[in-house]
């Protein structure tokens, strides 16, 4: 990943304006720290911080058009680069880098050429010979990206919240899929699939296809110039992210240059579920695994550095986000700087242990399409921030636009959890690599019960959570919390202890925006709370919380008033 930062129509045009933007873009040299780059153009600033993945000796931002009259400072990678290059052949590239293509798509398409791209990207482009200018983020958001307004009239856009927030009087994140023209003065949704209206597919269901389908996804997703791996939890999403790659990846370009063993990294607590289920994975793949830990004190200790990378108050991202920000720092003191991970299969399948009470196809699907639309805000978040906080990039090929388009149009009956067919959670996707005659993992692994990543590292984890914030925030302070904190305000200890950090380093109104409420229970939407009374009992973002569901589900619900989701569970 990259950082990008970008400000358009400053009054103050001074050395000292260059100055200040080169201080907030020093704000994300944690995204990449490989060098530094600047183009002024008038009141005009598009600044980059590089993380050198495809073309790392020539490939430096911001990039540009033949003669530089369009420049563009991009985070993200476009897998499609080859392809698109032979259809700009009467054009002349100066480097290496995937996105270079913006640029020159850009000349023959003028804005509407963002559709092409396949790949996850947040980029910026100025046309200097009009001084108009569009920004773009990827269809699902899997890179970040905000956008504020100054009091000066200036339009401002970066991949992090603390690039901006101190100099915006108003910012929000950006919406994925979208694109903002200076010329339409607007942003308009460049992401159309045919999904996104949440209208009920009805397309048979072929395990062939959703197999090959993955598997492109992953394939794509192995182009890199420098070291790589995949996280290997253990559990089905990253365990067949980890078995696709390792079956291609000796005829893959990068097995030329970093081998053909693939590497694989997990985290957990001294004895917990994923290092055990993991180490059994990898040893059947024959991975070079690598297996961290870290104790619940280190955890806690860190707390205060995963709230001001990743941006959020959310319950939920930060229990997650805490041990992949522990573990990407040791992925990258071995020199790897990016990584494949599962993320996005939960929310396209299914995959949350409370859709077992979906009462019909259609709130199943429905509940699918909220989930995909709201990743940006939660786990697309947690994994490129988490990841970017050490210059590590995450890539995702279950959020792959093909392959959403494929298992999205799916009929949801398939994805129903049927015990009376045998069918568990995402069983669709389970029997599309049920290969005996040549299998990609292990039968228990490939049928194992999901865990979400916060419980899989070690349950004591998160009871360690609460009870460090138990210690922290008095009865006074909760009972006090609506005056204190009048919006998403939080109704646990625990909610309420992230919530002091976060306003340490974001104290603005548009700051708290920035991160969704509402009730939920085992990550649901506010809306799937509505299929079980029972869950309102205990509305706990833990997979645990699936009371009648999870095998080590919380022992009783606790009588209390529904959390948000950005507020956890009850103490």
């Amino acid at each position: 990943m990259c950082g990008i930062l970008a400000v358009f129509g400053c009054i103050d045009n001074s050395q000292a304006k260059r100055a200040r933007i080169i201080e907030l873009s020093r704000r994300l040299r944690h995204r990449g720290p490989d060098w530094s780059g600047l183009h002024c153009h008038g009141d005009c600033y598009l600044a980059h911080q590089r993380l050198a993945i495809v073309d790392p000796t020539s490939g430096d931002q911001p990039l540009y058009n033949e003669d530089k009259t369009v420049v563009v400072t991009v985070n993200g990678e476009i897998y499609n680069h080859k392809q698109l290059r032979e259809q700009l052949k009467n054009h002349q590239f100066r480097t290496g880098s995937d996105c270079e293509v913006i640029a020159h798509l850009y000349e023959e398409h003028g804005e509407d050429f963002v559709d092409m791209l396949d790949g996850m990207f947040s980029f910026v482009l100025l046309d200097t010979r009009d001084k108009s200018f569009i920004a773009a983020r990827d269809a699902i958001g899997v890179t970040p990206l905000y956008m504020g307004w100054g009091l000066d009239g200036s339009i401002w856009f970066a991949s992090e919240m603390k690039a901006l927030s101190d100099d915006c009087e108003r910012f929000i994140s950006f919406p994925p899929g979208h694109i903002y023209s200076s010329k339409q003065g607007g942003l308009r949704r460049w992401y159309n699939p045919p999904w996104y209206l949440e209208q009920i597919p009805s397309n048979p269901y072929d395990p062939l296809v959703l197999r090959k389908a993955f598997e492109k996804a992953v394939v794509k997703r192995l182009m890199t110039d420098v070291p790589f791996g995949v996280l290997l939890s253990g559990g089905l999403d990253s365990s067949l992210v980890a078995a696709v790659a390792s079956r291609y990846l000796a005829d893959s370009e990068a097995a030329c240059q970093w081998g053909s063993q693939l590497h694989s990294f997990c985290i957990g607590l001294e004895g917990s579920p994923d290092l055990k289920a993991a180490r059994e994975v990898a040893d059947y793949l024959g991975t070079r695994h690598h297996e961290f830990h870290f104790t619940v004190q280190e955890g806690i200790d860190a707390l205060e550095e995963v709230i001001y990378h990743i941006e959020t108050y959310d319950v939920t991202t930060i229990r997650a986000s805490t041990p992949m920000f522990l573990m990407s720092r040791k992925i990258k003191s071995l020199g790897v700087k990016m990584v494949i991970s599962g993320e996005g299969s939960d929310e396209i399948f299914g995959g949350y242990l409370y859709f077992h009470k979906a009462p019909n196809k259609e709130e199943f699907h429905q509940e699918t399409c909220r989930k995909i639309k709201a990743l940006h805000l939660y786990d697309c978040l947690r994994a490129n921030k988490s990841t970017s906080a050490w210059g590590v990039e995450a890539r995702v090929p279950f959020l792959d636009k093909e392959f959403i388009n494929t298992a999205m149009s799916i009929d949801p009956e398939w994805k129903m959890v049927r015990p009376d067919l045998g069918r568990i959670e995402k069983w669709i996707l389970r029997n599309a690599f049920d290969d005996d005659k040549q299998p990609y993992l292990p039968k228990h692994i490939l049928y194992r019960q999901k865990e979400q990543f916060s419980d899989g590292v070690g349950y004591s984890w998160i009871d360690g959570l609460r009870d460090h914030a138990n210690k922290q925030v008095t009865d006074a302070m909760l009972a006090n919390s609506s005056f204190v904190y009048p919006e998403n305000t939080p109704t646990t200890k625990e909610a309420y202890y992230y919530r002091t950090i976060f306003e340490k380093f974001f104290p603005k109104n548009a700051a708290r925006a920035t991160v969704p409420g509402g009730p939920s229970v085992a990550c649901s939407t506010a809306k799937a709370v509505e299929w079980d009374a029972a869950w309102s009992k205990n509305p706990d973002p833990s997979g645990r919380a699936a009371l009648g569901v999870h095998a080590a589900a919380y022992q009783e619900a606790v009588d209390t008033k529904p959390a948000n989701p950005v507020n956890g569970p009850p103490q």
